[in-house]
């Protein structure tokens, strides 16, 4: 009797991208522990397109769940920018790299060189004892327009799926555009291969804000380089490390022997790099770039179109086997952060058509780039890192302000700490909202004593926040209510052109009409409408300096840089709006681009006074005058 024949594999018998994740082997691993004991595992992620189109920049998503730790991947990236070994226990988006598009097998007559990637996982995982296996949860395509069903265990050691177009999208032929679509995001670069020859190239970088409230300032950028390449010469911007030593003892110094590297500016596998000062605008080996030059900052495009890109040129010097013009490999992982922002993750870089640019003869033409490529970088909506940046309430009703949350921003460790993170911050009196918080100590403690409340030890610590909003409550009477909004810079670094952004509750933004010293517009955002208070400083006002000494030396007394405002709210399409309670505080406050820590609680009325706080104004004139001429 003839055997029977063998069942026909899977992958066989999907006519669309087929996954698959193999579990090859685990052990375990030091140190033992009972209670959380780790164990090394090895698997395999096949993607394979048997579909009628070239799968382009395929991301597969694997979800872990076990507490991994993937460690290594070969041929792939996590899309989202995230730097091996990462913690991805609760499932990661890989693609690949640097082949990142799977051809069809009518496009390579079936060579599954072309047609499939075959990724190798080494990681990190807990508490799942041989012989049990630690398979993830699921496995998808998660590129758009593909539709995977829940995927089938072929065995204890492989999860299969069969991704499939979707229906309601139309494919139009079997060989696909040779670009994908350029995609939105908040931020976008462009690397943009300008000349090509065979040992280098000269590629401009260009960034671009497209997010009303992100912005960067002093902006870092870095990437790693994958092919050994290094940076010989640059314009419009510069790396922080200067240093071409790992060349000399590299490769790079076998193949480029006749290369004086004292010329050359950084080897670095991963260069950090950074914009030049203004002064170096027209400098002709440093600047004359366009939309370089400004100390790193990218302001949003409602501020000043202008000002909403920065650009730089860098030529790349490559090593073998990439000494060809057409071998062109941009660099991956890339990151991009500025000194108070919002944080950034950035997907790995696409290839997408030429970009075109205005003939430098003059000519009434436009000349393309050799190779381009996207990289699409999103704010973060899960915070990586504390806040930078917090606000304070008070109201006219009150003489009490409620200060920054305690530890707002962060705190020193806890074997360094003489005061207590886990404590309510004490309410501080007027006077004491214009002192450094180090300075703040016995007017608090006086004032807590004057209140009748107790003095916990050890005190509270501070907010620790390099930029802090005094919310205040101006007023509020039968036709309108007015907020006084003041903004202090305690750090180190001057905020040329800053913005602050307000998001409230619905009924009191219908009211808003305007602010006397900034200037103020609604602005739509994340899909609402007209959602946000928008201001900047007006001419004169649109520079938020640093804290500085008091000019009295024996005061020893910082002076932050300070903004102010008071805007005008009517009652007239909100008569039912209940100003001195919830509806008069913001929801939502972001100053350039980072969004501030809020106080837990509200001001409430302190035995019917209604004057107690008109005086802070006072306070702000008599204590600066009392800072810069002394007593």
């Amino acid at each position: 009797m003839a055997p029977a024949p063998a069942p026909t594999p899977a992958s066989e018998l999907c006519n669309g991208v087929f996954l698959s994740y193999t579990f090859i082997l685990g052990r375990k691993i030091p140190p033992n522990d009972t209670t959380d004991q780790p164990y090394r595992f090895e698997s395999v992620l096949t993607v394979l397109n048997n579909g009628r189109e070239e799968l382009k920049e395929w991301r597969v998503f694997v979800g872990f769940r076990h507490r991994e730790i993937l460690i290594s991947a070969t041929d792939a990236l996590i899309v989202n920018g995230t730097e091996l070994p990462a913690l991805v226990g609760n499932g990661t988006i890989l693609g690949g790299s640097p082949v990142s598009d799977l051809k069809t097998a009518i496009q390579t007559a079936g060579d599954l060189k072309q047609m499939r990637a075959v990724i190798k996982l080494v990681g990190t995982q807990f508490m799942v004892t041989p012989p049990a296996i630690p398979m993830p949860s699921n496995i998808s395509l998660v590129n758009d327009g593909w539709l995977c069903p829940e995927p089938t265990l072929q065995s204890k050691r492989e999860l299969t799926t069969c991704c499939k177009r979707d229906p309601s999208i139309e494919v139009n032929t079997t060989i696909t555009d040779k670009f994908l679509p350029r995609q939105p995001g908040d931020l976008t670069i462009m690397y943009d291969v300008i000349r090509a020859y065979d040992q280098n190239y000269l590629v401009e970088v260009k960034m671009e804000n497209h997010n009303p409230l992100g912005r960067l300032d002093h902006w870092e950028l870095s990437f790693d380089w994958k092919r050994d390449e290094f940076i010989q010469k640059m314009q419009g911007a510069y790396p922080t490390v200067v240093d071409a030593t790992k060349c000399i003892f590299g490769p790079q110094s076998k193949i480029y022997t006749g290369l004086d590297f004292a010329d050359v500016l950084t080897c670095e596998r991963r260069p950090v790099i950074v914009d030049l000062p203004p002064t170096k605008a027209e400098d002709p080996n440093l600047g004359k770039i366009p939309s370089c030059c400004r100390n790193g900052t990218i302001l949003p495009r409602i501020m000043d179109p202008s000002k909403s890109a920065s650009v730089f040129l860098m030529q790349v010097s490559k090593m073998p086997p990439d000494f060809n013009r057409s071998a062109l490999f941009p660099p991956q992982n890339w990151r991009i952060k500025g000194t108070l922002n919002p944080d950034y993750s950035c997907e790995p870089p696409v290839r997408v058509s030429p970009t075109f640019y205005p003939d430098p003869s003059g000519m009434p033409t436009k000349k393309s780039s050799f190779a381009s490529w996207q990289i699409v970088c999103n704010i973060t909506q899960v915070k990586t890192e504390i806040p930078k940046c917090c606000v304070s309430y008070s109201a006219f009703f009150n003489d009490s302000i409620i200060p920054c949350n305690t530890c707002a921003c962060g705190c020193v460790s806890e074997t360094r700490r003489t005061c207590s993170a886990e404590s309510s911050p004490l309410l501080i009196p007027p006077d004491a909202l214009l002192l450094p918080f180090e300075n703040r100590t016995s007017l608090t403690v006086a004032w807590t004593a004057l209140k009748h409340k107790t003095v916990p030890n050890p005190l509270p610590c501070g907010d620790n926040c390099g930029v802090s909003i005094n919310w205040h409550m101006a007023s509020d009477y039968r036709g309108g209510w007015t907020v006084r909004i003041t903004i202090f810079n305690w750090g180190e670094i001057d905020f040329p052109d800053w913005f602050l952004a307000v998001q409230m509750k619905k009924p009191a933004l219908l009211g808003f009409e305007k602010a006397y010293s900034f200037n103020a517009s609604l602005l739509s955002v994340d899909g609402g409408v007209n959602n946000t208070i928008f201001m900047e400083g007006l001419p004169g006002l649109d520079y938020l300096v640093a804290e500085v000494d008091g000019l009295d030396p024996k005061k020893k007394v910082r002076v932050p840089g300070k903004q102010q405002s008071v805007i005008q709210f009517s009652k007239k399409l909100t008569p039912g709006i209940r100003v001195a309670e919830s509806d008069g505080f913001p929801a939502k406050v972001i100053f350039n681009g980072e969004e501030c820590l809020l106080p837990e609680v509200f001001p409430i009325t302190s035995g019917g006074r209604r004057n107690g706080f008109i005086r802070v104004l006072l306070y702000v004139a008599v204590f600066v005058t009392a800072i810069i001429f002394g007593d």
